[in-house]
């Protein structure tokens, strides 16, 4: 089939902790097709092969467009603080050190001494940061020989368009930008990257990057000779964008290895003290509301226990109704970074009793979230969830219970994905429905 008889569609792919998604949107806004994919680890370790998940997400675009659609514009969200270091011809060079690989605390420890707090950052300082990966990387092997550092999520579209950037909806993950008045903070970037001259432009949300080259998708004949790549960033802000296409005014909370709570005020805004960070806006003059709480890996350690991991499972899937435990104080869950989760010391060895005062305990910790995220946004907004954990009935009906209020899940599966492809279809003149491409899930529709 000839490109000018494939049907034209826009591309979004969502760079996720456990796995990588794409999905295909017509220029009406149906999506029309979808893979997914494991993220690339680096064998046992927890960091990403970025080479490997480069190629992994150009096969997927192949599969989405198959023999009947062709790429016109591309946008790739994801991972807020993994990066590289790449080389003259934009190649990594280091492995992605993963956002809650326990690796960060010691290396936090190490440089916390020497950070100077500033409340103008848009975000706290903590083991999360990039600027913790940065110090990481330099002192892994071939990093000598670094011409750039590139975000993990950015990486894709820097290889495709040979530009190196950064988004400005990650460029405050690093804890060494501020968005106040869009710069780095030198001192910042000189104890951990070494050398500002390694930090790209930073270019905003939604902005073109320029045209796409790739030899994979030329020889099977799913590109476009002008087809554009779009800056995407930050993986729940874009979500959260999408949503809010769909749902004006509407908060996100998004659940999958970690729960975030995301929303778009129409004002800028400082961070204050209530572990709610700031970005831009997304195509708008005022600002990403954004706070992360740990999920999946608390439940990974509560469920070393056998027994506890069969209670959990049977709360989640609502086979056992959970104990009204969300207020005991028995579990106190891990902090971002890789800090240790812990039961308190008096807490009963039912494994029931445990699973509810887990699950209970995190479920409070979202709660607490959309609450400082709603305080920015008229305190009333609809909150709309996503992410893999909406699958699970005893984890929504308990999140209703805790918050006061139903739970209302968004229909589609990859939001961040969509929303991904939603700018790039905007960005090249588009005009998408997000009803139609938040609103439902058609299955079958693969080929």
């Amino acid at each position: 089939m000839t490109l000018s008889a494939r049907l034209p569609v826009a591309v979004g792919v969502d760079v996720g902790s456990t796995n990588t998604k794409v999905v295909a949107l017509t220029a009406e806004g149906a999506v029309v097709a979808r893979a997914s994919r494991p993220t690339r680890r680096a064998g046992a370790d927890l960091a990403v092969d970025a080479a490997a998940l480069v190629a992994a997400i150009e096969d997927m675009v192949v599969e989405v467009c198959g023999d009947s659609r062709v790429i016109h514009a591309l946008c790739v969200a994801g991972i807020g603080e993994d990066g590289v270091l790449v080389d003259d011809e934009l190649r990594p060079l280091t492995r992605a050190l993963a956002w809650f690989d326990p690796r960060r605390r010691d290396e936090f420890r190490r440089l916390r001494p020497h950070l100077r707090d500033d409340e103008r950052f848009d975000v706290d300082t903590d083991a999360v940061r990039t600027l913790v990966g940065w110090r990481w990387a330099r002192s892994q092997p071939g990093a000598g020989r670094a011409s750039a550092w590139v975000a993990l999520t950015d990486l894709p579209a820097v290889t495709w368009t040979g530009r190196p950037f950064l988004s400005d909806t990650l460029a405050p993950r690093t804890a060494a930008w501020r968005s106040v008045d869009r710069r780095w903070v030198d001192e910042r970037v000189t104890l951990t990257l070494g050398d500002a001259s390694l930090l790209p432009p930073v270019l905003s949300t939604g902005e073109i990057i320029g045209e796409i080259t790739s030899g994979v998708w030329a020889e099977a004949g799913v590109i476009a000779t002008d087809a554009i790549a779009v800056v995407g960033g930050h993986d729940h802000p874009i979500g959260g964008w999408g949503v809010q296409l769909m749902v004006p005014g509407a908060v996100l909370d998004s659940m999958g290895t970690a729960e975030v709570v995301v929303a778009q005020s129409a004002v800028p805004r400082r961070r204050g003290g209530d572990h709610v960070d700031v970005a831009p806006g997304i195509r708008s003059t005022g600002s990403t509301l954004l706070r992360v709480e740990e999920l999946a890996r608390n439940v990974q350690w509560a469920s070393r226990d056998p027994e506890v991991a069969r209670a959990i499972r049977h709360l989640l899937i609502g086979r056992d109704a959970p104990l009204p435990l969300w207020d005991s104080g028995w579990f106190t869950p891990g902090e971002r970074g890789g800090g240790e989760p812990s039961y308190a010391g008096d807490v009963p060895a039912d494994p029931r009793v445990r699973a509810s005062a887990v699950l209970g305990a995190l479920a409070v910790a979202g709660r607490e979230a959309i609450h400082a995220v709603r305080r920015d946004v008229g305190g009333i907004a609809a909150v709309r969830m996503a992410g893999g954990w909406v699958r699970s009935p005893g984890w929504i009906a308990l999140k209703s219970a805790v918050n006061g209020m139903p739970a209302v899940p968004v229909l589609e599966p990859e939001v961040t994905a969509v929303g991904a492809a939603l700018l790039a279809a905007t960005a090249r003149g588009w005009h998408p429905d997000p009803v139609d491409a938040l609103g439902g899930f058609a299955t079958g529709m693969l080929g």
